[in-house]
């Protein structure tokens, strides 16, 4: 699995000027021994042991009615906490609650980080200032480790653009319009798909462990990738797991429809 390695320098997509500007450079370096996430009980919350939200999940969407994100590439829905039984906490510091995540990315230089998330990080209904916020204000607060007591030289809202930096950077390392086309399972008005085949083409890009994957009925829209994380979210090595949520789509026929320009979202309610 070439991704841990390269997920545990927490500088994926970051470009020469952010890593020269210090870019992650505070956020703490744990020790090789630190215990995975979820993996003990007993291990006290600290900057080095995600607590209790210790199953992270890489999430996206497939929104086809109305389409966002470009027409062969899947889209970013967040990066969650959840506990280690599925279940999770939310809107856990209103002190740290932000409504300018534009203007802090500005402010931090990620300008890269922002292009990436203008095109690939989109909101169903056009809104995707709000919908960043909405991600970080509710879980991204959840997460322990990056508490601004777990930097060593923290300035203001740091955490936030490492947040979303490391959802992004995760995001590239799975493809999840690829791998299904790897499969032969592509965008169509008149095929369907297994559950098992959707499960099989994604596992190949997870270490062989299937996400989560959702249905709007029949449709295919959804897909959470499991993880558990040695040491801080940002700098921790990072290994993928089986799902804790059981798929709500047909053992047959889902559909994958192609992506519309429809005016009316058909998509659920997101988290």
């Amino acid at each position: 699995m070439v991704f841990k390695s390269i997920a545990s320098t927490g500088l994926l997509a970051l470009s020469a000027t952010q890593f020269a500007a210090g870019v992650l450079a505070d956020a703490p370096t744990c020790p090789k021994d630190t215990p995975l996430s979820c993996s003990t009980s007993s291990e006290q919350a600290s900057c080095c042991f995600n607590t209790p939200g210790g199953s992270f999940l890489q999430t996206q969407f497939w929104d086809y009615d109305p389409a966002t994100g470009p027409s062969n590439s899947w889209t970013i829905h967040g990066l969650w906490p959840d506990n280690c039984d599925g279940t999770y906490e939310q809107f856990c510091d209103s002190s740290r609650e932000y409504s300018n995540i534009t203007a802090i990315l500005k402010d931090q230089g990620r300008t890269e980080l922002l292009s990436f998330m203008n095109k690939y990080w989109k909101d169903n209904s056009g809104d995707d200032e709000s919908f960043w916020e909405h991600e970080w204000n509710k879980h991204g607060t959840c997460i322990n480790t990056i508490e601004p007591d777990c930097y060593t030289d923290y300035t203001a809202q740091e955490e936030v653009g490492d947040y979303l930096q490391k959802t992004v950077d995760l995001f590239k390392t799975l493809d999840t319009y690829k791998a299904l086309a790897a499969a032969g399972i592509t965008p169509s008005t008149t095929k369907t798909y297994t559950l098992s085949e959707i499960h099989d083409a994604l596992a190949a890009i997870h270490d062989d462990f299937a996400p989560y994957v959702a249905c709007d009925g029949d449709n295919l829209n959804e897909a959470w990738y499991f993880y558990y994380v040695r040491g801080n979210l940002i700098t921790g090595e990072y290994e993928p797991s089986e799902k804790l949520t059981q798929s709500n789509c047909p053992d047959s026929g889902i559909k994958y429809v192609p992506k519309s320009n429809g005016q009316e979202s058909t998509c659920p309610n997101r988290r």
